[in-house]
């Protein structure tokens, strides 16, 4: 146990030391569709009364908005690693069909 302790510290240590800039750039979706999936996600969490027509608040403790911040950076980083893995399919089917071509 005191092994996952250590190795969260020696996280938040690191995320502690990257530059603003750095982690300005972790940060931002870098798509329109991951950052669209991700609004709906959390949009689909919070509720989905439109705000334009509902005076709408949400309360919550510090805990549980902690919880909700987490379960978003983990979908965040789902679904840029599945972004990755849906190009980087389509680029290997293209280089394939492309040597098929090629033949």
């Amino acid at each position: 146990m005191g092994n996952d302790h250590e190795g969260g510290n020696q996280l938040w240590q690191y995320v502690q030391n990257l530059s603003p800039e750095t982690i300005a750039q972790l940060s931002r979706p870098q798509s329109s569709e991951v950052f669209s999936v991700m609004e709906r996600n959390i949009i689909g969490l919070l509720g989905t009364l439109p705000s334009e027509h509902f005076d709408v608040t949400i309360s919550t403790s510090r805990e549980h908005l902690g919880r909700l911040l987490a379960s978003a950076i983990m979908s965040g980083y789902f679904l840029r690693n599945a972004e990755q893995r849906m190009n980087f399919e389509k680029a290997i089917q293209g280089v394939e069909s492309g040597a098929k071509d090629a033949e």
